[in-house]
């Protein structure tokens, strides 16, 4: 991967001296396809966890954005209807023969994206360039997997679920939901938050940096993270302005609390994970 990395890295510079799609011939556009069939196969990724913590690898998010600037948009025909776009989807050959399933009319996986084995993507869902769905996950009707995501093993994707994207800047690392997270229907991840190992998201819980997390576990307030095996959901606090004459009894923020995750939870999990195998 050092040398697609080099090649990948030179192709940026060039790019930031002025090249255009007009210029570019059929090496670039081989190294720039040779860079999505990596992204597909799981050999590189938009963000790994190094020494406890979560760091974007700037030449992946570089190539994927030099997907978008290098190339022309082309009209592609997908189960009869003509989209235009840069890129085509991914091809789904390769999926059966892992034990992943993907269900008609609307499950819609990009160039450039990574599914695990035994994973189940349920229709209409949407899995963008350069995602990273993990062995086992279901990605439930209506989520969005945004750019760059990357998605544990074993993770649930409650159905109408969103996971921003992150692109840009290129050093910013992006959403990640770690192994064995389970997110309730309508939940939002956005803006680079991590979700910690196992822990349970009640159902439209927004997690952003920019809303606190008050940490019943380890009795601190934190930002941009939860930490592993938690229970956690959306509750109101007192606001600066709650004392303001157009705010009878006082006006609230969103906050997000968390708890120990609770066995008799964990249980109600295993009985929904042992439903869906049959």
């Amino acid at each position: 991967m050092s040398v697609l990395r080099d090649d990948i890295e030179r192709l940026q510079r060039r790019y930031d001296d002025g090249l255009s799609a007009a210029e570019i011939g059929t090496d670039e556009l081989d190294l720039l396809d040779e860079f999505l069939d990596a992204l597909e196969a799981g050999e590189i990724r938009a963000a790994e966890k190094r020494d406890g913590e979560w760091v974007a690898n700037g030449w992946v998010k570089q190539g994927i954005l030099l997907n978008f600037g290098l190339r022309n948009i082309e009209t592609h025909v997908h189960g009869g209807v003509e989209y235009h776009d840069v890129l085509p989807l991914r091809d789904t050959a390769d999926l059966p023969e892992r034990g992943t399933r993907n269900t008609p009319n609307g499950t819609v996986v990009r160039r450039g994206a990574y599914v695990g084995g035994d994973a189940i993507l349920m229709s209409p869902a949407f899995v963008n360039i350069g995602a990273h769905v993990g062995d086992g996950t279901l990605v439930d009707s209506c989520d969005t997997v945004g750019s760059a995501a990357q998605i544990g093993d074993n993770v649930k994707l409650g159905a109408n679920t969103l996971i921003g994207g992150v692109l840009e800047p290129v050093e910013a690392a992006p959403v990640v939901v770690e192994d064995g997270v389970s997110l309730g229907a309508g939940c939002r991840v956005t803006s680079g938050f991590v979700v910690g190992e196992g822990s349970i998201v009640g159902e439209n819980t927004l997690l952003t940096p920019r809303i606190p997390v008050y940490d019943l576990v380890g009795e601190e307030i934190i930002y941009g993270e939860l930490p592993p095996e938690r229970r956690a959901f959306s509750r109101f606090v007192e606001s600066s302005v709650s004392e303001h004459d157009l705010f009878d009894g006082g006006a609230y923020k969103p906050a997000v609390v968390a708890t120990d995750v609770e066995a008799e939870t964990l249980e109600a999990t295993e009985r929904e994970a042992a439903l869906r195998d049959n």
